[in-house]
């Protein structure tokens, strides 16, 4: 069909020419496809160990009430994060997913005359958003896999709207100290609103990473977005949330579709946050994970970008996509990040211990055989 004559071109000029966001490949898929099992997932960031059984018992609780709509407000997991966070309920947005957010944002503060700037290698939703809504996109050369704040600022101007910072970075796992950050957001200017992604913020355990919500009440055009979906083991419920200002968050429930978070996962989510011993568990595993897989890459004389997430991106040295071919015929799913300018890279999530240590038989095995 010739796309000139037909239903396309009554689309916006932004969605005319948006390529879909790529999920990692499913488990189910690969299955149908090759027609095997065993499957070792590794792409898409969650974690190995699921959700926490106290998260289990509360969605098993709110089964039988289904026929209800859920709490549109979300009053119940609004204040339990409220109390851990030490912040006002008025300031927390609830999102289907942490994504959610990132698109509210750019429908509440993006015109096709707007401009938003985020880093090159950053999370590819914020190129999508700024193109859905008309807006310009100004890039910033990445500094050793990581934000150059220096060249985001310089990139800012009289019509900007949007900073988008990942802090940890998907995919590469970097991120930024708590004095160069705190400098930046607070010396933006009062029309250019900041968002600070911190979807990875629960893995993080250096000491110089910044306590971004200290900031809130000096720096009203601050939204910190965050998620259930990662460290807490709910990505199949879709949860996540905001922190900002309490007219932020006015604006951003302003575009909010009524009752976005389901009844499952309001309850999962606020019954998740008090299960620290499973938190802890978490942490422990991503910890060995991340050593495992080093030791691992050292030993097969690869390089990788040091990640203070779940996942690590490795240098294979060589185009990375017939590597992940390979690994798929193997039955392990990793995550390619040639779209991100990466084209050498995979992007590896950590697993359990016999998961980590399928994956590096394999990924040996098919750079044995590419050799």
């Amino acid at each position: 069909m010739n796309k000139q004559h037909s239903i396309y071109h009554l689309a916006t000029a932004g969605v005319q020419g948006l390529v879909p966001y790529q999920p990692g490949k499913p488990i189910s898929e690969l299955e149908r496809e090759l027609g095997i099992g065993d499957i070792v997932k590794l792409a898409s960031n969650e974690n190995p160990l699921g959700p926490s059984d106290q998260a289990l018992e509360a969605i098993q609780a709110v089964l039988p009430e289904l026929a209800r709509y859920p709490d549109g407000n979300g009053y119940a997991l609004k204040n339990a994060l409220a109390e851990k966070l030490a912040v006002d309920t008025s300031q927390i947005t609830l999102g289907n997913g942490s994504n959610e957010l990132l698109e509210l944002v750019a429908r509440v503060f993006l015109t096709p005359s707007s401009e938003v700037v985020f880093s090159q290698h950053a999370f590819a939703v914020y190129p999508l958003v700024t193109q859905a809504a008309g807006a310009t996109a100004r890039v910033a050369r990445a500094k050793n896999h990581g934000h150059d704040l220096d060249a985001m600022l310089a990139l800012i101007n009289s019509d900007t709207r949007i900073v988008f910072i990942a802090n940890p970075n998907n995919p590469t796992g970097t991120y930024l100290q708590e004095r160069e950050l705190q400098d930046f957001v607070l010396g933006l200017p009062e029309h250019v609103v900041c968002v600070l992604d911190e979807a990875y913020y629960e893995y993080v355990q250096q000491q110089d990473y910044p306590d971004s919500l200290t900031w809130l009440g000096s720096c009203p055009n601050l939204i910190v977005t965050r998620t259930f979906s990662k460290a807490y083991g709910l990505a199949g419920l879709r949860i996540g949330y905001s922190l900002s200002s309490t007219e932020m968050a006015e604006l951003l429930n302003r575009v909010r579709q009524p009752f976005n978070n389901n009844a499952l996962a309001l309850a999962a989510a606020e019954a998740a946050l008090q299960d620290t011993q499973h938190l802890h568990n978490t942490l422990e595993v991503n910890n060995a994970g991340m050593q495992q897989l080093m030791q691992g890459f050292s030993e097969l004389g690869l390089q990788w970008i040091p990640s203070v997430g779940n996942f690590i991106c490795v240098d294979l040295r060589q185009p990375a996509e017939p590597v992940y071919q390979a690994l798929l015929q193997r039955g392990v799913i990793v995550r390619p990040v040639a779209n991100y300018q990466l084209p050498n890279h995979l992007r590896i999530s950590i697993g359990r211990q016999q998961e980590n240590l399928f994956f590096l038989d394999a990924l040996r095995a098919v750079l044995n055989d590419v050799r």
